[in-house]
């Protein structure tokens, strides 16, 4: 009797203990881990379906599992730092482990792993661009005139800008994106708030990674620009924006925001603009003017 109720408690251990699975999303990231004799798989599309059977049978078990992007390259580095012989499984595990804790992850929630890919993904994506742009924040270093940290001061504002845009929004849920154009690449990030009547919900990681990169637009006065979109019921969607202008946001014009939706980025040619969607100017944020100098 004693030992059923062991095996018992052990079942309900197991249930409780939480997993990550480091999953290798590409063909190529797939080749690069075949190097290993200890890494068995023969091809890719049988790997994605054993894991995605071994995800199903320990969510049916009521196993949490955590899904994190998986990179050979680093791997291959960790397991140089920690003196690893990366051609053990344990090695694996012990990375995995550490991706768990630092790197992008999403938890399993039963949809089919083909959904679950393209959303780890972006995850990886929104992550690596805050990265980035928090490091480009922090090596502008401080004002020569006053001395302040630039970029501190850079994401002050951006968040005071952000306060204000959601304060003059009209009710409704806001989807807001924000993109600074610079050297190597756009910068692009968004924020998804939902407005259920007596208040604004958000998700607190994105909301840092969308300041950061207003943050980072404003700071460094490149190109780039940031739209809004409300949505309520049986009302309209309007759709409004700025561009960035020295250190500040400068209203688009409706024409301009109509323009910016109904025009193909690739060819240039005009496409059919969304039916029951407003282009309009924005409200008057009530900002008070950066004054010149060396504004921050």
């Amino acid at each position: 009797m004693a030992h059923t109720d062991n095996r018992t408690m052990r079942r309900v251990l197991h249930r409780e203990i939480a997993g990550t699975i480091g999953l290798l999303t590409d063909e190529h990231d797939f080749r690069a881990m075949r190097r290993y004799r200890s890494f068995t798989f023969a091809d890719h599309a049988t790997y994605l379906k054993q894991v995605e059977a071994l995800l199903r049978t320990r969510a049916l078990r009521g196993s949490h599992t955590t899904v994190a992007l998986f990179d050979p390259e680093e791997y291959a580095e960790f397991c140089t730092r920690k003196g690893l012989d990366p051609d053990h499984p344990s090695s694996r595990t012990r990375f995995t482990a550490q991706i768990a804790a630092t790197g992008p992850t999403l938890p399993y929630d039963g949809r089919p792993l083909a959904d679950l890919l393209p959303a780890l993904v972006d995850e990886a994506v929104r992550q690596a661009t805050w990265e980035y742009a928090t490091t480009l924040l922090a090596r502008l270093g401080a004002c020569t005139s006053c001395g302040e940290d630039i970029g501190r001061a850079a994401f002050a504002r951006a968040a005071s800008l952000l306060v204000r845009i959601l304060d003059t929004a009209p009710p409704g849920d806001r989807h807001l994106v924000c993109s600074v154009t610079g050297p190597p690449d756009t910068l692009t990030a968004a924020l998804h708030i939902t407005d259920d009547g007596d208040s604004l919900e958000l998700n607190e990681t994105e909301a840092l990674e969308f300041t950061t990169i207003l943050a980072l637009g404003l700071a460094t006065e490149s190109p780039g620009g940031l739209v809004i979109r409300i949505s309520a019921p049986d009302t309209p969607d309007r759709v409004y924006g700025w561009r960035m202008r020295a250190h500040g946001l400068e209203p688009l014009t409706a024409g301009e925001v109509f323009d910016a939706y109904c025009t193909d980025v690739e060819s240039g040619d005009l496409i059919s603009p969304e039916s029951n969607v407003d282009y309009c100017a924005p409200p008057d944020l009530g900002e008070e003017k950066p004054t010149p100098g060396h504004q921050h």
